[in-house]
């Protein structure tokens, strides 16, 4: 199997993130641990996990399993609402250094704002120690809407990252527009939809994928990458994992993508993080 060479962007402190990832819940440690090795095997070089994916130590049994040199590897991970203070993130981020049993962290995220617990600030205050450490070589925010991002630029903090849900079905353009304008990168976890969503069946990506001779997955996932964003597909099967990384070698054209782009719609099931959240 021929390994596919992923483009990188680059973060606003001058780190380079490959440009699509592997997602890794719901699996278990074991699950983990295989789809690691595979993915990286055919050369996806972003990983994502998380603490409440509970399967960091499997993500780094599958990373050593493969043979791949550490600073080739770039690994995310992010941590709950009971670390949302400036000492909290230091004990997270060496507790998921443990499972994961590295020394460093590429990417550091906070999980979920928590509103309602309001220390966010606070955190991502404290996780900019982490990077001073060494710890930790960039950090951002997961699931932050606008008005969570306002307050971090208020205290003067600006992620480098921002991974949120983004798909053909939620375009969220509030939220990029933003982070356009702070350059803060754009990754979208589901970007292939929800279970239960239909959008992978979606005629007009159906349709899309017989012109181009693809998979809708394919399509899917060429559209986030040429709208800009990292998408972080989940898959733990070998074949499926080199189908989701080959989307490098083929352009969407401009029709493609607005057809894409007008299936927008809105989802009263959407995860809120105003009040969801762990």
């Amino acid at each position: 199997m021929s390994i596919v060479s992923v483009p990188t962007v680059t973060l606003s402190n001058g780190v380079r993130m490959p440009g699509i990832g592997l997602g890794t819940w719901p699996m278990d440690d074991a699950q983990a641990a295989g789809a690691v090795a595979s993915a990286l095997a055919a050369g996806y070089r972003l990983i994502d996990t998380a603490e409440n994916y509970g399967n960091e130590h499997g993500v780094g049994e599958g990373f050593r399993a493969s043979g791949v040199a550490r600073d080739e590897v770039f690994l995310t991970t992010k941590f709950n609402r009971q670390w949302h203070s400036k000492d909290g993130v230091r004990q997270a981020c060496e507790a998921s250094l443990r499972r994961l049993g590295m020394d460093y962290i590429d990417l550091f995220l906070i999980h979920w704002p928590i509103p309602d617990q309001d220390r966010y600030v606070e955190a991502f205050q404290g996780m900019t120690a982490l990077v001073e450490a060494g710890l930790v070589r960039a950090i951002g925010t997961s699931n932050f809407k606008v008005a969570h991002l306002q307050r971090l630029f208020d205290a003067g903090l600006v992620p480098q990252v921002n991974q949120i849900q983004l798909d053909p079905y939620h375009l969220r353009p509030d939220i990029v527009a933003v982070h356009r304008d702070r350059g803060i990168v754009t990754e979208a976890w589901g970007p292939l939809g929800r279970a239960g969503s239909g959008m992978i069946n979606d005629p007009a990506i159906a349709a899309i994928a017989r012109r181009h001779d693809r998979t809708p997955a394919q399509v899917l996932l060429r559209w986030s990458v040429q709208s800009g964003y990292v998408p972080v597909p989940k898959s733990a099967d070998p074949a499926r994992q080199a189908q989701n990384l080959s989307v490098f070698d083929f352009t969407l054209s401009d029709e493609d993508m607005a057809a894409i782009d007008r299936l927008d719609r809105h989802d009263p099931q959407m995860l809120d993080s105003d009040v969801y959240g762990h």
